[in-house]
C-alpha cells in the first residue's frame, strides 16, 4: 500500500512539473511570435479598454512585450496589476506621484510589474549564471539612473550556446536579442498564475 501511494505521489509530482515546463515553453514561444509583429517604440500614454486593453498593435514599449506575451496564454496583467494595486496601493512605488490607480498605465510601468511579481511570490534569485535564467522567466534591468527595462527569456540560445536569448523592446521594436548580461539585472521572476 505504501509503495502504491509513493508511486502515485511521484507520478503526480512529475505531471505537475511537466505542466509548468510546458507553460513556460509556451510563454517562450508566444514571446518569440511577437517578434514577427512590426512595432514602433512609443512610450505615449494611451487610454485603453479594461480589461484586456492594449495600446495600438503597432506601438509599444518593453512592458508591452511582457503584457502581450502573457495575454497570449490567457493572463491579463492589466487586470491583475490593477486589482492588486487597488487593494494594496501603498505597496507600490510612488515614483509618478499618483494618488490612485490608473488602469491605462499602471501595468505598463516596470517598477509596478516588479512589485506585482514579487508580491505574487514570483521573485527568483539574481545571479551571474546564465543557466539560472530559464525560458519563460522575466528579467528586469537598470539601464542607468532611474531607467528600467524588462524582457522575457526564451528557448533560443546565443550564438555561442551559453545563454538563452531575450525578447524585449528597447527602442527597435519587439526583437530577439542576446542581451541577458548587457545591463545590470535588478529583477528575476518566474510568474505562474
Amino acid at each position: 500500500m505504501k509503495k502504491a501511494i509513493l508511486i502515485i505521489l511521484f507520478l503526480s509530482l512529475n505531471f505537475c512539473f511537466s505542466q509548468i515546463t510546458i507553460e513556460h515553453h509556451e510563454l517562450s514561444d508566444c514571446a518569440i511570435e511577437l517578434t514577427n509583429q512590426k512595432v514602433t517604440y512609443d512610450p505615449s500614454y494611451f487610454s485603453i479598454d479594461y480589461p484586456n486593453g492594449d495600446v495600438p498593435s503597432d506601438k509599444g514599449v518593453c512592458t508591452d512585450v511582457v503584457i502581450r506575451t502573457y495575454r497570449k496564454i490567457g493572463i491579463d496583467l492589466q487586470k491583475e496589476v490593477h486589482e492588486d494595486m487597488k487593494l494594496n496601493f501603498s505597496s507600490y512605488p510612488r515614483i509618478w506621484g499618483l494618488k490612485t490607480t490608473d488602469k491605462n498605465i499602471d501595468h505598463r510601468r516596470v517598477p509596478n510589474l516588479m512589485t506585482y511579481f514579487k508580491r505574487k511570490g514570483a521573485a527568483k534569485p539574481i545571479s551571474n549564471k546564465a543557466n539560472d535564467y530559464l525560458p519563460g522567466d522575466i528579467v528586469c534591468w537598470n539601464l542607468g539612473g532611474a531607467i528600467t527595462h524588462i524582457g522575457i527569456v526564451v528557448n533560443k540560445k546565443s550564438q555561442d550556446g551559453k545563454r538563452n536569448l531575450i525578447v524585449h523592446n528597447i527602442g527597435g521594436g519587439q526583437v530577439l536579442a542576446d542581451c541577458l548580461f548587457d545591463y545590470k539585472i535588478i529583477g528575476h521572476y518566474r510568474y505562474e498564475k
